[in-house]
């Protein structure tokens, strides 16, 4: 099929289905936004990228782009789920075939809650040192441990879990990674208040709950493999976005936003002001090439090193705009309250900024992947690497 042909059919598909709303329930039914995900899926157009067999249509990257392309112009959500969906790319890459079967069409059209299951209170950038056990019985594991800062626990039909299968070898060679059933007795939800006064992440404490053999993915004791294509997923998702000022006002967006509040401070012929608003912009940029460049190099079921340097970015591009919305707005940064809505914006995105430093692997482990995997500098000492992990001593 040549560009043109699947340029006009993506468009004549949208044309013949798509109402302009995802959420228009006498359109789409009981659940709407996942009856439009279904469709969509069905269609071949959430994941083209894939093979046929499995919901794709087996298209290059380059063709890929033109359905989601297709779709963002006219404001259609679902498409290029095979760069963007998390869940379902780890479970299509290493999940049993029966559960894939079962997952994957669900996961693709959002009809199950998932949640991470990664960190521990004692193995945080260190995931290697996890503690969370899963001991093997009849039909699967019994899970017991503590997970923290687990964004969407409380409505979460699954967590993606990494836990300790094998205690007599090296920290990263004994761990196994599961889809751990979220509802069922075992598995407690604790909320997290953090310092925007939110609580969008929780504790989770597990309590000898069961996984069943079907939910392992990849093999068992390989799951640091698998963790490394989750990761590069997750990066590559939070390299490409972050959220925004939560008031919601109404006014320039993206890039544009800074620029209009430097306007409305009388600050934009300012020459210094204006190098600061042209570096936060360039850093963009940047960081939009540098992840088509590494979303380009990720394979299915791989991990790309590159998307550190988009995660990273992202980072220092949102403390940066936070830092700029404060200097534009001077003393009145120090107000606060829905009636003062630029300062509560700057207030808000400069607490909200540390959220994407730490989620998804800290600042610094992204710089140590950088060094190590990317520029090819020695790696950091590890003195219990190689020693059986029931021999590491617990801080």
């Amino acid at each position: 099929m040549t560009d043109k042909q699947l340029k006009a059919e993506v468009e004549a598909w949208l044309a013949a289905n798509w109402r302009g709303t995802a959420t228009h329930k006498e359109s789409f039914g009981r659940d709407p936004r996942a009856e439009w995900l279904a469709k969509v899926r069905d269609a071949g157009w959430a994941v083209p990228r894939w093979p046929s067999d499995f919901y794709g249509r087996g298209l290059a990257d380059e063709q890929a782009r033109i359905v989601e392309r297709a779709f963002a112009a006219v404001g259609a959500p679902g498409a290029g789920q095979d760069r963007s969906n998390l869940w379902a790319n780890t479970a299509l890459a290493h999940a049993t075939p029966a559960f894939r079967r079962e997952i994957v069409p669900q996961l693709l059209a959002g009809e199950v809650g998932m949640c991470l299951l990664y960190s521990e209170p004692g193995a945080g950038s260190d995931l290697a040192a996890i503690r969370t056990r899963a001991d093997k019985v009849d039909g699967g594991w019994r899970v017991s441990g503590q997970k923290v800062w687990t964004s969407g626990a409380q409505i979460a039909d699954y967590g993606m879990l990494i836990a300790r299968t094998d205690w007599d070898v090296p920290k990263h060679r004994g761990i196994s990674f599961f889809f751990l059933p979220m509802k069922q007795p075992g598995v407690e939800v604790r909320p997290l208040r953090q310092i925007t006064d939110e609580a969008h992440f929780n504790e989770v404490f597990i309590d000898n709950a069961f996984v069943p053999e079907d939910n392992l993915l990849g093999p068992l004791n390989g799951g640091w493999g698998v963790l490394q294509t989750a990761l590069a997923y997750e990066r590559s998702v939070m390299g490409d976005a972050a959220r925004g000022p939560r008031s919601g006002a109404a006014g320039p967006k993206g890039d544009h936003a800074l620029i209009g509040l430097a306007r409305e401070a009388g600050k934009l012929d300012d020459p210094v002001i204006r190098q600061q608003l042209a570096q936060t912009i360039a850093w963009r940029v940047l960081n939009r090439l540098n992840t088509q460049r590494a979303k380009a190099e990720l394979q299915q079921g791989t991990s790309s090193s590159i998307m550190s340097l988009g995660k990273l970015a992202m980072s220092r591009i949102l403390h940066e705009e936070a830092r700029v919305r404060t200097l534009l707005l001077g003393a009145e940064s120090l107000l606060e309250g829905a009636e003062h809505p630029r300062a509560e914006d700057a207030n808000f995105l400069t607490l909200n900024a540390y959220f994407t430093s730490i989620g998804g692997g800290t600042d610094q482990i992204q710089r140590n992947i950088i060094g190590e995997r990317v520029l090819g500098l020695p790696k950091e000492p590890e003195v219990d690497r190689t020693i059986p992990f029931r021999e590491v001593r617990a801080g």
